[in-house]
């Protein structure tokens, strides 16, 4: 019998010496348990996506200084490690085996993905040939993340005899992720007639979040273990050829997981950018409600504020409501009123717009006013804020620039508003009560920058919105693509119109967490000056 130990982690991107200690740290945690293997996941020791700090040659040797400490504190076991391995001029994503005190062998990934988020050719140099090892009666490969998803690669190991595979892996978290990744395990275990092991990061990275559920896949494609979602674990595997695993499942439910993504996230972008408090301003709307429970339930309620800034627009249920979500969560919250700053805005233009009719020029200076206001909090208060917008207002244009679009970081950025709501309805869900009022669940939705607006004044209804926008913004279809599943042409151009002349927009907002297939951002990046039609 074989114990393997998979440590999945979190680790901060250049944070050498804290990413060192908690390997170490883990490498002791697997001894104590008797592993005879203990597996980490890819880049484990730099963090990644690592960027162009890899452009900087003290960064590479600085880590291969911290790599010897992680050597000589792994004797008694194999402990497989990824890091930066160097040649030349050539870097390379790889994983050090460790045995008794010392490096037996590097493996340099094959597979370089280049699509998404995802930016490997940028930096390293492919590898050249997999690897296959022996350790007692057991012989074994490891790999690296992108090399199991590709059936050339896997084929190469077939013939191999392998009794296990060891994939080490940082692979981003998206809606549909998960059982993406079991099949191509389970593709792969089944033609190689192995067993898997995955060691997947955990944690947020700037707009990514790596939700870990590291695994053991059988020989016939089975799921048998499962290491935690979203927390660090240490999943450990007692392997016996001859035993017959029972099979586990996964329940995927899109607003759970987006809920536990989008907290993970929130969560360790303020931390691990020192950040100590957030403010978020809140209107009394399905979106700012979201934003500010899950910072309460993020960081805790002594480390989120809130804004409210009404105006003449503002309706007395909406107030009242932005009231409400604030007392219920037990946060301190600020009221300044905007009335007097508009008016004074209103006189000293007066004379320039004279003869020019009211227009989203009016509209758009409430936008910035608050925007003004949130962003002078947060220099005087060290609050870091946290932008509301939503996918499909950003997707949209619908969102006006240095207005409510300001912040440090948009908590929402990647979430369509069909899910906004469902992320409501799970935070009052696990919450001891119901902090998002049922008013602001069924009240239709409103930016509230004259009288009697709505959302749908400038936008189809979000049902539509949202189906449109996924298909055009996640799945590249064309307007007539669209169309002939159903949907009305004047509409979908209408959409495709707003989408592709607001790209200008999106490049000045915040980053946002990711939980999409194909977020706006690194995964899709159009160019702003674009004559293209659809």
């Amino acid at each position: 019998m074989l114990k393997v130990v998979l440590a999945q982690i979190n680790p901060t991107v250049g944070a050498l010496a804290e990413n060192c200690a908690k390997i170490i740290s883990y490498i002791k945690r697997a001894r104590a348990k008797g592993a005879d293997i203990v597996v980490f996941p890819e880049l484990s020791l730099i963090g990644y996506p690592p960027e162009d700090l890899l452009r900087k040659n003290h960064f590479i040797s600085k880590s291969k200084q911290f790599l010897s400490s992680i050597v000589r504190n792994s004797r008694g076991l194999i402990a497989v490690i990824g890091f930066v391995d160097q040649e030349g001029l050539n870097l390379y994503n790889a994983s050090a085996l460790i045995q008794d005190g010392k490096i037996c062998d590097v493996y340099r990934k094959v597979i370089l993905p280049n699509y998404g988020v995802f930016d490997e050719k940028r930096h390293f140099s492919p590898g050249t040939a997999l690897s296959v090892y022996n350790f007692g009666n057991y012989k074994f490969s490891v790999t690296i993340c992108e090399d199991i998803w590709q059936k050339e690669t896997v084929s190469l190991l077939e013939n191999c005899d392998l009794d296990f595979v060891i994939n080490i892996s940082a692979s981003p978290f998206n809606l549909g992720k998960m059982s993406q990744r079991e099949k191509v395990l389970a593709q792969a275990a089944r033609r190689l007639k192995s067993f898997i092991f995955y060691a997947n990061l955990i944690g947020g990275q700037d707009e990514i979040v790596f939700d870990g559920t590291s695994k053991v896949i059988s020989p016939q494609g089975k799921l048998i273990a499962c290491a935690k979602r979203f927390q660090e674990d240490l999943l450990v595997f007692n392997l016996n050829r001859k035993k017959n695993y029972p099979t586990k499942k996964i329940k995927e439910e899109a607003a759970v997981e987006a809920f536990s993504a989008l907290k993970l996230g929130l969560y360790d972008y303020v931390n691990k950018n020192g950040f100590k408090k957030v403010v978020v301003g809140v209107s009394g709307g399905i979106d700012s409600a979201v934003v500010v429970s899950l910072a309460v339930i993020a960081l805790g309620k002594d480390n989120v504020s809130a804004l409210l800034m009404p105006s003449v627009f503002t309706s007395d249920a909406t107030y009242r409501d932005a009231k409400k979500i604030c007392e219920s969560l037990g946060i301190k919250y600020y009221i300044v009123k905007i009335n007097d700053i508009l008016n004074a805005y209103f006189k000293d233009l007066s004379a320039h717009f004279k003869g020019k009719k009211p227009d989203i020029t009016e509209e758009n200076l409430q936008a910035r006013i608050r925007g003004n206001i949130l962003m002078a909090f947060s220099n005087k208060f060290d609050y870091l804020v946290l932008n509301t917008g939503n996918k499909s207002e950003v997707s949209c244009g619908y969102c006006t620039l240095y207005g409510d679009m300001v912040g440090g970081f948009g908590v929402l950025k990647d979430v369509p508003k069909l899910l906004v709501y469902k992320l409501a309805q799970q935070i009052n869900k696990i919450s001891s009560k119901k902090v998002i009022p049922d008013s602001v669940i069924k009240r239709p939705p409103s930016a509230e920058l004259k009288s009697n607006q709505k959302d749908t004044d400038s936008l189809p209804d979000y049902k539509l919105l949202d189906a449109i926008l996924k298909f055009y913004v996640e799945d590249d279809l064309s307007l007539e693509e669209i169309v002939a599943k159903g949907y009305n042409k004047a509409v979908v151009r209408r959409v495709i119109t707003m989408v592709d002349s607001n790209e200008y927009k999106r490049r000045q907002a915040p980053v946002g967490i990711k939980i999409t297939p194909r977020a706006l951002g690194k995964d899709r990046r159009m160019p702003i000056t674009n004559k293209f039609s659809q």
